[in-house]
Formats: structure tokens, sequence, C-alpha cells
């Protein structure tokens, strides 16, 4: 730009006038897939920066919270390989065991068939065939997101060399003692008809019913209640502490169990409450956890009442009936023989649900195979205490320690088809062979394969490793183990994080899977409440990013996202992040246009301005904030920091104060032209990892350069120029305090009015054409008439305000306005000069009539200043 040249504002052909994320999002996406930006090289010098993806369901499609998840993944990794980092983000799904299989067993039922019509072979197959199918649509929204993950890597729980991980680590539990075979009481759903774990039960509370029963006769009478009286048919004792004198005569006695032919025994044990109830409790260990216990306790025989499906087998009048219809014809049963005491309906209380089909739960005793956790979470408890891995936010901690110091042993086998198969198998004579990936099965007559598989979350346990070749140790396990940060909701802090932790010290020579554990909360409407297609406040993220864009959906999302704590989201939030890219758009255009370049060295700062010198300290600044924040994985207060510097402080304050310089040309116009190009190129790379569409677009047209994905990361150059920032402050003061007079009076922003600046007292004199762009003040000419007289922040600002207000109906107005506020304080004056109210009055109510008061004082001084600068009418 030459000493006479203009810069006058021109299309640009390569940026349109208008973003429409629409048109460059998938392009985009494709671009970088193809040009290998995601892929990790193991023989890279580069240090490692590794997160594996929480795998999504098979079965899954993307929701709010994948895309909450994937942001904040999405952002750790585009930041790290701007950083220099090889950078590994790995994909894959899980099987999703009784997921899958029920979505299967669906599709058969429709043509009226089930599994067991195709027999095993053939329904696995079927499966698989579902799998390749329809399985895995995920994988193309992730891409409509933005993930930038290594998609040559992407694995699944069930490919062959994860199959290999796990048969590996089983027989090495086996082998060690660490796996065993037990009958045990287990969490039953008798829709999916498998065990689950008791992470997998999800509770609530239900209205039930609560009966009180009459055992015995006579002297040996006593009364128990339960809530499942179905359950009687399976008692095989009735407990009583055994200090309790009311029952010590019945100890080691019969009593007739009502509507049986048999009598069971009272026994003594420490598990009852003599304070709870009546004191005495009904025992049924095959039904019952604790029953179960005291039943091992006092050799107490298990009587299983109920099938798979919860309906009743015991020989009498309520076989084949359901639980639930058991239990009314039990009652009546008992109602007529006259032992029922006493029925309390509805009896709210904590009942389990499978938290995929959320039917009633059913403890259920079982033949399961079981993994021994003591050593394996001790491991795992003492990763987090010694240091070498840390869990943010911290307060999380106790959560972890109160689940992985308490845990018991897991229940690893499912009864289902689909999943891994457990590799042990059972001889004609009671013989047991766990098998490992590269032997042989016993053969032979009698020889057969255990027919469960194992719990989804035995193979999604081994993920960090198991994804890079481990049981071979490969280059990339090399390379990428330990993973650096796991990004996961708390929800599934046991369900998961736990399994890893166990398995990945167990595997990996005490080598724990991650060195952070970052927690985030869950995904909420904008009321806080939960999120359901029951509830009907569930949303598709893909009809946000329809409509607004994936940027826009991927900020909203980010500005929530505090450690550990729940995101509220409301769609007029995604529509204010789409205006912040509109915003970046239109800015960075209007400025490209007017001299914003990024070509030759920054000019020396001696030839910059203030309000140059004022912006480059304010961007290193928040090059050092925003890198201590992302340390933090504080991405709310770090995107928020971004929001404003980009929005307020470059786009509103330095592009406004640097368009008379644009305007009039010459050196000056170069040299800020020059620094404004840097403040773009910076800030663009900064917002890159969360908002990547909008500014791959706009930072490769202004630079000319390959993409920013691949751009450098942006360091804090160490400038600061604290007077600048002073300066520049006292202008805004100025600034701000006229724009609200302007607005008090009822002016539009954009309205030009006469005005007179006195910079004399203030070290602003430089920055007076810029005041005046910025405040739309006009010169003042020989009719000029100061009919308002602003003294701020040491300037004076005179205007002449004829001609563009009505000022009698504004002086009515203010007048009008200021009589309420002078009521308000009477009032407030009235009631806390009133010693009676004072004294009966709670203190939040006082503070608040003291903060009507601050208020109305406030706003009468404020509107006596503006009918005082009101022109005389």
């Amino acid at each position: 730009m030459t000493e006479n040249s203009q810069a006058q504002p021109v299309a640009n052909p390569e940026l349109p006038t208008q973003y429409a994320p629409a048109e460059v999002e998938g392009k985009l996406y494709e671009r970088w897939v193809e040009r290998g930006y995601f892929e990790a090289d193991e023989k890279s010098g580069k240090p490692p920066y590794t997160i594996v993806i929480p795998p999504p369901n098979v079965t899954g499609s993307l929701h709010l919270g994948h895309a909450f998840e994937h942001t904040i993944i999405d952002a750790l990794t585009r930041r790290k390989r701007m950083q220099g980092y090889e950078t590994l983000w790995q994909p894959g799904m899980d099987h999703a065991g009784i997921a899958t299989q029920n979505v299967v067993e669906r599709e058969l039922a429709k043509e009226g068939k089930s599994r067991h019509d195709l027999g095993r072979e053939a329904f696995v197959e079927r499966v698989w065939q579902w799998k390749e199918e329809s399985g895995g649509q995920i994988s193309g929204q992730m891409r409509r997101l933005g993930d930038g993950v290594a998609w040559s890597r992407e694995r699944f729980t069930m490919d062959e060399g994860l199959s290999a991980a796990v048969q590996t680590i089983f027989k090495r539990l086996f082998d060690d003692g660490l796996i065993y075979r037990a009958e045990r009481i287990i969490n039953w759903c008798p829709r999916c008809l498998t065990a689950i774990s008791d992470i997998e039960v999800e509770y609530q509370d239900d209205d039930g019913e609560l009966v009180s029963i009459k055992y015995g006769d006579g002297d040996e009478t006593l009364v128990v209640a339960t809530t499942r009286a179905e359950t009687m048919l399976g008692d095989t004792a009735v407990a009583v502490h055994p200090d309790d004198e009311r029952y010590a005569h019945l100890v080691g006695r019969r009593i007739k169990l009502p509507l049986t032919d048999r009598t069971i025994p009272v026994v003594a044990d420490t598990h009852v409450d003599p304070e709870f109830g009546t004191g005495a409790v009904k025992v049924t260990p095959a039904h019952d956890p604790n029953d179960f216990e005291i039943g091992r306790r006092h050799d107490l025989p298990n009587v299983t009442v109920m099938d798979e499906r919860a309906v009743i087998t015991t020989p009498g009048p309520f076989q084949g009936l359901d639980r639930y219809e058991a239990r009314s014809a039990i009652v009546a049963a008992l109602r007529a023989e006259g032992r029922i005491v006493a029925e309390k309906r509805p009896y709210v209380h904590s009942v389990g649900h499978c938290s995929r089909c959320k039917t009633t739960v059913e403890p259920r005793l079982s033949l399961q195979w079981w993994v021994k956790v003591e050593t394996l979470a001790k491991a795992a408890g003492d990763a987090v205490r010694d240091g070498r891995v840390t869990i943010h936010p911290k307060e999380m901690e106790s959560r972890y320690f109160a689940w992985i110091d308490n845990l018991n042993d897991w229940n690893i086998s499912r009864q289902l088809w689909w999943g891994h198969r457990i590799p042990v198998w059972h001889g004609p004579n009671g013989e047991t062979v766990c098998v490992g990936p590269n032997e042989e099965p016993p053969t032979g007559e009698g020889w057969h394969q255990d027919t469960d598989v194992l719990d989804t979350w035995f193979s999604s346990g081994l993920w960090p490793f198991s994804t890079l070749g481990w049981p071979e140790q490969t280059p990339s396990l090399e390379k990428f183990y330990p993973n650096s940060v796991l990004v996961t909701g708390y929800d599934i802090l046991f369900f998961w994080v736990a399994r890893m932790m166990m398995f990945g010290l167990y595997a990996m020579d005490g080598t724990p899977p991650f060195h952070t554990i970052a927690l985030h909360g869950m995904v909420r409407d904008q009321f806080g409440k939960k999120m359901s297609k029951s509830f009907g406040n569930a949303v598709n993220p893909l009809d946000w990013m329809d409509k607004y864009g994936s940027d826009a959906v991927r900020f909203t999302l980010a500005r929530g996202a505090n450690p550990g704590v729940d995101v509220p989201i409301g769609e007029d939030w995604v529509q204010g992040s789409r205006n912040f890219a509109n915003k970046i758009w239109n800015a960075t255009r209007f400025a490209m246009m007017n001299g914003a370049t990024v070509e030759g060295p920054l000019p020396d700062a001696s030839r910059m301005s203030a309000t140059d010198r004022w912006i480059l300290s304010r961007l290193n600044e928040t090059v050092a904030q925003v890198d201590a924040l992302y340390e933090d994985y504080q991405f709310a207060k770090l995107s928020d920091a971004l929001f404003h510097f980009a929005w307020d402080e470059v786009f509103d304050w330095y592009v406004e104060l640097s368009k008379t310089t644009f305007f009039a040309g010459g050196e000056q116009a170069d040299v800020s032209g020059r620094v404004l190009g840097e403040v773009l190129d910076v800030t663009l790379r900064l917002l890159h990892p969360i908002v990547p569409f909008v500014t791959e677009t706009l930072w490769t047209t202004l630079t000319g350069k390959e993409s920013v994905v691949v751009a450098d990361w942006p360091a804090d150059s160490g400038f600061r120029d604290q007077a600048a920032e002073r300066e520049i402050e006292h202008l805004q003061q100025v600034v701000t305090e006229v724009r609200r007079f302007r607005a008090d009076q009822g002016l539009q922003s954009g309205q030009k009015v006469p005005g007179r600046l006195d910079l004399s007292a203030t070290p602003l004199a430089a920055h007076e054409a810029a005041i005046r762009q910025v405040l739309r003040l006009q010169a003042a000419g020989e009719d000029f008439h100061a009919t308002a007289t602003l003294p701020v922040a040491g300037a004076r600002v005179e205007l002449d305000l004829s001609g563009t207000i009505d000022v009698p109906a504004e002086r009515k107005r203010l007048t009008k306005d200021r009589d309420a506020a002078e009521k308000e304080k009477q009032q407030a004056l009235a009631k806390l000069g009133n010693e009676a109210f004072l004294a009966k009055a709670p203190d939040n109510v006082v503070d608040k009539i003291r903060g009507r008061l601050s208020k109305a004082e406030a706003d009468i001084e404020r509107i006596t200043a503006q009918l005082a600068a009101l022109p005389e009418s």
C-alpha cells in the first residue's frame, strides 16, 4: 500500500460474502482424510500423544453425548498435532453383546423366527451380516462432526486381532487363578435372558407392596415382611439376631412354611437388624444375595423357584405363573388362610432394572465365570494414589476409590450367542481346559466348549493396548502405549475406566493404560433435565449440524465443558455459536479486503500505534491463557476466553479502531495491516481445534498455506505492552460511557451526531479520529450547539442532539422513570426503617430489599444526569 493509496473495500473472489457450512464442511473433511493428516506414524521421531475413542456401540448413532465427548477429544488431538506431537486418536467400535443380539433378534421376530430356529452358528453369521450392512452408521456421523481419527487403524472388539487379545488375557488370568467358575447370586434379566453386572443395573423408585406374613403356628409364630411374596416358595429359613431375646426360644426349631408342606429352621445371624420391622426376615438363598450369604453360613439348601424367564417352576397351584401373577396369587392365598398380618400399598422402594431393556432384574442363583479382583483392584487404586495416574478433576478421585476399594468379584459370563465365547472346554468327566489363541482345543467324545460369552466390558477393558496390536509387541504398542489421556464421562468410571485400569496394569507389567483420566459430565437440556426420547427433549445433533453447521454445535458444547460437571444445552445457544462463526467469517473477510496481510515479518514495535501494540499484547496474553486452560482441561473457560478475545477485542475494538488508519492509507496502514494479519493468523489457529471448518477456510485463504490442521500451534512471543493496554483501556472507558449515554438517549448505534472532543487532559489525542469513528461523531460545524456535555475519564465530550431526539417526549419518559424509581426507593426505606419488620423478616428478604434500595438510588442518579444532559426544549 503506498502513501497515497486508499484501502477501498473490494470483493475477494476467494471468500464468498456469506459463510455456508453445508457447502464446505464435507469437502474439507474428505480433503483432510485424503491427505493423511489424522494418521499416526509409529516410526516418526516426534513425541507421542495418544487418545482412544470410547468405543461406541455398533448399534449406535451419534447423540449429543457423543458429539460433546468427541469435540473435547478432537480439540485436544488437533492442538497436540499442531504442537508437533505424533498424534493418534484411535477409532473403533464395540460389538455391544446384549444390544446387538437384541437388534437382530427383533429382526428375526418380524420374520416369525427366533435365534433358536437358526441355531448358534447361523445366528452369529446373521449378526455379522447385520453388522456389515447396518452397523456402524456412527462412523459417517463422526465425519460430519469433524473427528480427526486415524481411520486406517479403525478396530472392532470382535475383529481377529482383538479376539486374540481377549483369548490371551483370559488364558493368563485363568492360569494365574484369577478367573474361576462358581455358583453365586447374580443379576438376571428375564428379557435379555442373561446375567448382567452390578453396574449394568439401574435403580429407580417403583410402586410396590409390602406384606407382613405370619409363619408358623401357636408359640412357633414369626411375622416377616416382604415386597416379593412370590419368593417365599423358595424360603429355607427364617433368621433373627442372636441377641434378640424375643425369638431366643425359637432359634434351632423348625416352623411351618405357609402354602407348602415344608418346615424350615429358625437361625440366628448377625446380618439381621433387630430394630427393623419385626426383627425377623425370611431367607431365600437362591433369590437374594444377602440371603445367599446367610445360607452359606448356616448350610441352608438353595431352592430355585423361577426359571430364566421369571416363571414359577415349583410344582403346585402357582406353577407356570410369571413372577407378578404369582405374587398376587400367593398373597391372595395367604390372605385366605389368615396369614396376612398387614399390607401396605403403594410401597415405594428402590428396584433394579436392566440398563438396556429396563426389565426388572431378578436376583438368581447361577453358575457363572468370575474374575477375582482383589489384587487387580488394589493395583488400580495404588496407581492413582502414587501419582502414576491423575484423575481430573481431582474431586472425582473419591468416587473412584469408593468403587475400586470395595469391588466385588466380577461376573464376566453372559448367556448370549453374540460375543467372545469363553475359551474353556469341558470334558466328559468334569475336566476343564482353558485354550489360548495358538492352542488346539481338546477333541473327542464328550468334549464341548463353554456356551457362555464374555461381558462386553471384558474386551473393551483391553482397548488401550489391544488396539495397538497386543499381545504382539508391535511398533505401535511401543510408540503409543500408555495413552496420554482418557477422556470419558464420569458415568462409566466404573463400567469402563476401572476395567481398563485393572487389565492394563496386569497385562502391561504394571504400566497403567493412561497418564490422565479426564472426566466430563452429561449433556442435559437447557433446563438441566436429562435428555431422553421418553421426555421428548432428546436432540439429534445432526439436525443442528444441518441447520447451523458443525462448528456451531462444537463450539456450543465446548463452552459448556467444565470438568466433571453436567452440560446444559439449548438450540438458542447453538444459534449464538452460529452467529460467532459468521462474525469470524465477516470480520476476517472485511479485514482481508482492507489490507490485512501475513506477508513479511512483523514491523518493529516502534513503528506501531498504541492500538497495534495493545492488540499484540492482548494476543500473547490470550495464547498463554488458552495454553494453561488446555493443560487443565478447562474447555468452557478457554472457549470463553477465545470468544471474547476474537469478538470483543479483535473484531469489535481493534478492527473498528483501525478503520480510519486503513481508509487513510500510507505507511501506518501497512503496519496495521500486517499487525491485523498476524492477529487473525494466530486467532484462527487458536480457534481451529474447536471450530475446525470455518477456521480452515479462512486461514488458508488468509495465508495461502496448505492447511491449518498441520500449521504450528501459536506460541506466546513474550511481547507485552502494559502502557499500551492502559492507554486503550482508557479509550474504551471513554467510548463505553458515551455509547451508554447515546443508548440512554434513544440514539441508534449507527446514527451520526455532531460532536466536539477535548482529549487534552488524556493520553488519547492521537486516537481522536478513531474515537470519532467508533462513536459516529461528525465534525462540529458553525451551527454546532452543545446540548449535552459529558465529562468522562478525563475527556470532555460535547454533543449536539438538537433534531436527533424528541426532547419533550424524552424528558417526559425519563421523568416518569425517575418518579417510579423514587417510589421504589421510598417503599424500600419504609420497610428498612420498620423495626418490627426487621425483627421478623428473614435475612435474605432484608438483603433483597436493600438491593432494591441500592438499585433505585442508582437509577435516580443516572436518570437525573440524563435529564440534565437534555437540551432545552
